[in-house]
């Protein structure tokens, strides 16, 4: 059980909008739960990056107008959980006047520097937020380098802002936001293990002089690189990167920051229908898994399990799953996402895809009556295959692109067999596999805010006297022009 732990939150603005749904910061709970007797424990296998436009990542920033929602900006996320490596997941959403972006880190200890100098925040726990305003992969006056160090409050001496120029990254002063936060025992102390810490950047567009927000369907380059100190003595050599193999001196393997979500129109009238499931318990047909906290053990409290064999439990066969995220960055073993992989091959060919439709039934969550929150549940495309059998948190894909999401409420008691559908349009994610003669590889997740966010789901390995409720997807095409 991690008794000690306490909540430590600077800055109004990003924890306001972490903890948001009337949730206080006093309110945190840890529930540790027995170990995960059913699973397995499975190999990493680590993909070698590529760095070609095609395989490189893009995040869909959502526009708000007015305060951006955290539990509504777009999730991505990298790295891998264990003693000595962090996983961190990135959120980011903007309005009229700036940029939003979110790192929440899974780390075992926190070191920062009490005396820092510009030269050496990278050095401790840190994250470098790269962006270039002109979508272009060389650096020059459009690219910017924010670094912002792990700190006890959010002071300007843990951050450094630097642009791009023919002599390399240059030293600016523009008005920025960085508020880091933190949970665990102690920074800067071994005694006992934490949890994890975040950083919040707030970047006005005036400070980017781009004069305001892009218009829709703007494209920009973006990377994240994470710095990892885990002891006081030894300074990190290494980081992790969202995408893979991104540096800050090359924008080549950088990934697309994209302006407002992707849309999907068809024109023509569908005159052609399928259903996709899976038929019966056996079958290998729409493998699914969820990797992470499960419907039956959500938050395991044991230390050596959670940074040792967390992140490489498989749980390809359980009949059901979960979705969940949240802002306490504590309560990760409770995080859950989702993978699942639908043939294509019954779409005849030379068609046009007019929708498609993603259905999950819905039967449960997570918290007592009244304490479940609605969740804004993405889909994203899976940035490669994976095996039902095999898949863990570690080596699970990235995503390639987040599509949009849907609302889920949460149900007030069990609504019987099975399930409620909640369903999301994945007309755009279809057609784009059907195109490449591809098959259907989605991620949900969620970038919620609130506890007790979990919502649980039938998935394709429930028994054939559920029929109904494994995952379904429909797809209504035309007749190419």
């Amino acid at each position: 059980m991690f008794a000690k732990h306490s909540i430590h939150a600077f800055g109004r603005r990003v924890w306001t909008l972490a903890f948001a749904g009337g949730v206080t910061v006093a309110a945190a709970v840890f529930v540790a739960l027995q170990g995960c007797s059913s699973s397995s424990l499975v190999p990493e296998a680590v993909p070698r990056p590529r760095c070609d436009a095609d395989s490189l990542p893009r995040i869909n920033a959502p526009r708000f107008a007015g305060e951006i929602p955290f539990g509504q900006t777009a999730i991505a996320w990298f790295g891998r959980v264990s003693p000595s490596q962090n996983y961190a997941d990135i959120r980011v959403g903007y309005n009229a006047n700036e940029l939003y972006v979110y790192i929440a880190v899974f780390d075992r200890h926190l070191w920062y520097d009490e005396n820092p100098t510009p030269d050496t925040l990278t050095q401790w726990d840190a994250v470098t937020l790269l962006i270039d305003t002109s979508g272009q992969d060389r650096l020059s006056k459009s690219s910017w380098r924010f670094v912002a160090q792990l700190s006890g409050d959010p002071s300007e001496a843990h951050r450094a802002v630097y642009r791009g120029s023919p002599t390399g990254w240059q030293a600016v002063q523009v008005p920025v936001r960085t508020v880091p936060g933190w949970r665990g025992n102690a920074l800067n102390n071994d005694d006992d293990t934490d949890r994890g810490w975040a950083m919040g950047f707030t970047i006005p567009f005036s400070s980017l002089e781009v004069g305001g927000a892009p218009p829709e369907g703007t494209v920009w380059r973006m990377a994240v690189l994470l710095h990892d100190r885990d002891d006081p003595r030894t300074p990190p050599t290494t980081y992790q990167s969202w995408p893979p193999g991104a540096s800050q001196n090359s924008a080549v393997c950088w990934g697309f920051l994209h302006f407002g979500l992707p849309t999907y129109r068809a024109t023509a009238n569908p005159n052609g229908y399928t259903l996709i499931r899976r038929p019966q318990e056996n079958s290998p047909l729409v493998p699914d898994a969820d990797v992470g906290g499960t419907t039956s053990n959500q938050c395991p409290g044991d230390e050596y399990h959670i940074w040792n064999e967390w992140g490489n439990r498989n749980y390809g066969r359980a009949p059901d799953f979960n979705i969940q995220n949240q802002s306490d960055v504590a309560d990760w073993p409770c995080f859950s996402k989702y993978y699942v992989t639908f043939p294509l091959d019954s779409i005849p060919l030379g068609k046009s895809i007019v929708s498609a439709r993603l259905t999950l039934y819905h039967f449960g969550n997570s918290g007592g009556p009244g304490e479940a929150r609605p969740s804004w549940i993405q889909v994203l495309i899976a940035a490669a295959d994976w095996r039902e059998d095999t898949i863990t948190w570690n080596n699970a894909p990235l995503a390639l692109e987040n599509i949009g999401g849907s609302w889920v409420e949460p149900l007030a008691s069990h609504p019987g067999w099975p399930g409620v559908p909640r369903t999301w349009d994945v007309s755009y994610a279809v057609a784009r596999a059907y195109a490449r003669k591809e098959p259907l590889r989605l991620i949900l997740y969620s970038a919620d805010s609130d506890y007790h966010s979990a919502k649980y789901f039938v998935s394709s390995d429930t028994g054939d006297w559920n029929v109904e409720g494994r995952p379904k997807l429909e797809v209504w095409w035309a007749d190419s022009p």
